[in-house]
């Protein structure tokens, strides 16, 4: 689990990915209000969140009321899952790879997954060769999003996880409320 240094270095990673996500995708903050996710850390998360293959778990929780009243309504909610075992196994596995610079690229490689599946521009059910196309697709999105590293050691990470296969898992959820 992160300890409480590292989930001040893990949030200013988060504000730095939901930052270039929003400007990459051109999207203004009143839109990235409408843009449904969470981002929690292990201590935060159910036990069929946690994993030990992936740097993160995306599951979609899709929300159907009991009753249709005005303004109750469907909708989609994706919770970005960190695995703080796994992102600080590959901090401790690999001395090049710094928390800060790889909490930015996982944090940004599952907000562009969530941008293009709330855009429509990806299904979350997609079939095992069309998700792998996807996360091929996400990788060369997320090298874009982050540019030129103006972050120190964001090259390494860039350079490392470049062919990295498996950065999340995705699941599906459906809740009635």
């Amino acid at each position: 689990m992160f300890n409480s240094a590292q989930i001040g270095v893990v949030s200013q990673a988060v504000e730095i990915a939901e930052d270039v996500t929003a400007n990459y995708f051109k999207i203004s903050t009143a839109q990235w209000k409408h843009v449904r996710y969470d981002i929690r850390t292990l201590a935060e998360l159910r036990a069929d969140e946690i994993t030990d293959s992936a740097f993160a778990q995306i599951t979609r929780y899709s929300r159907k009321p009991d009753h249709t009243f005005s303004g109750s309504r469907h909708y989609d909610y994706f919770k970005i899952c960190l695995q703080d075992h796994n992102i600080m196994a590959a901090v401790e596995r690999d001395e090049p790879v710094q928390l800060f610079p790889l909490a930015v690229y996982v944090v940004t490689h599952e907000l562009v997954h969530v941008v293009r599946f709330c855009k429509f521009l990806q299904r979350f059910d997609a079939e095992p060769l069309e998700r792998q196309q996807e996360e091929m697709r996400v990788h060369d999105i997320t090298q874009k999003v982050l540019g030129t590293p103006r972050i120190p050691h964001l090259d390494y990470v860039l350079k490392a996880y470049r062919d990295y296969q498996f950065m999340e898992q995705l699941r599906d959820r459906v809740e009635t409320v």
